[in-house]
């Protein structure tokens, strides 16, 4: 059991980055998918003029609009948490050049946690 904790705080540690890679990893090696199942809608019925369902976006683009000069650094170390493998000029370059895309195409669930992030930290973000 003591072994069990121990995986649960390391694992506790990573970014939200480095948890989805993980989640990619293991589903590639063991051949499965951690995605939720999805109900197959019904047809429409034959001659109907229904409109196609609205397509649900399921990748986002989070876009950094702007940075208060009192918070830049705040936000940069947001952005270097957010964006694994960022060095310290490059996010540094990424908030002084705002409006700037941090993430592209990325899930829902990790485009909020970075919004959140970056807001907590005091940038204005956009979710597109």
């Amino acid at each position: 059991m003591a072994d069990i904790d121990t995986l649960v705080e390391e694992l506790s540690k990573l970014t939200v980055l480095e948890a989805a890679d993980l989640v990619k990893k293991l589903e590639t090696k063991w051949g499965v998918s951690a995605a939720a199942p999805v109900a197959v809608a019904a047809a429409p019925a034959a001659g109907g003029g229904a409109a196609p369902a609205a397509e649900v976006k399921d990748t986002f683009d989070v876009i950094l609009a702007s940075v208060p000069a009192d918070k830049k650094i705040a936000v940069i170390k947001a952005v270097r948490e957010v964006k694994a493998g960022l060095g310290l000029a490059e996010a540094k370059g990424l908030v002084e050049g705002a409006p700037k895309p941090v993430l592209e195409g990325a899930p829902k669930a990790e485009a909020e946690a970075a919004k959140k992030k970056l807001e907590d930290a005091g940038g204005k973000v956009e979710l597109k």
